[in-house]
């Protein structure tokens, strides 16, 4: 008697290739997800410091180190032709101390950051901190790049 033995449940003891014994499967697929994100997390972390500039200055290098600051302090630059800008608004020298004290949420404790280009004269960032300092604000302080050890 030539009787084939087939695997238990299967008709005709064959099973076909590929198809899944219960129906289909209903699981997500997470890699091309996970993917994904990666790659948006790195384009995030390369764009946000390009981000944060606001009016392009070349600053001079020092080898002081950076400072913990707990909020975003009120910041003034000065450009290579001398103007002047006020958290990244233009303004006149006339017009500074007005700005920088409709900015201060604290004060006179309010903490202000003054960026000069290596281009500009040296007269001129110490005139508008003169001036900054004058109003009555004290935590003046110049901003520089880290130099290369």
């Amino acid at each position: 008697m030539g009787m084939s033995v087939g695997a238990a449940g299967h008709k005709g003891g064959r099973r076909r290739r590929g198809v899944p014994r219960y129906g289909a499967m209903a699981e997500i697929n997470m890699t091309p997800f996970i993917d994904v994100m990666l790659v948006l997390l790195i384009i995030f972390m390369v764009a946000a410091p390009l981000l944060a500039t606001g009016v392009p200055i070349d600053l001079p290098e020092t080898q002081a180190s950076a400072l913990n600051i707990d909020q975003k302090p009120i910041s003034i630059a000065i450009d290579e032709k001398g103007a002047i800008f006020v958290s990244d608004q233009p303004v006149g020298l006339d017009q500074v101390v007005d700005r920088v004290k409709s900015l201060a949420k604290a004060g006179a404790d309010e903490r202000i950051y003054v960026r000069g280009s290596k281009a500009v004269n040296y007269g001129r960032v110490a005139e508008v901190m003169a001036l900054v300092t004058a109003a009555g604000f004290k935590k003046v302080a110049l901003v520089t790049e880290q130099g290369k050890k």
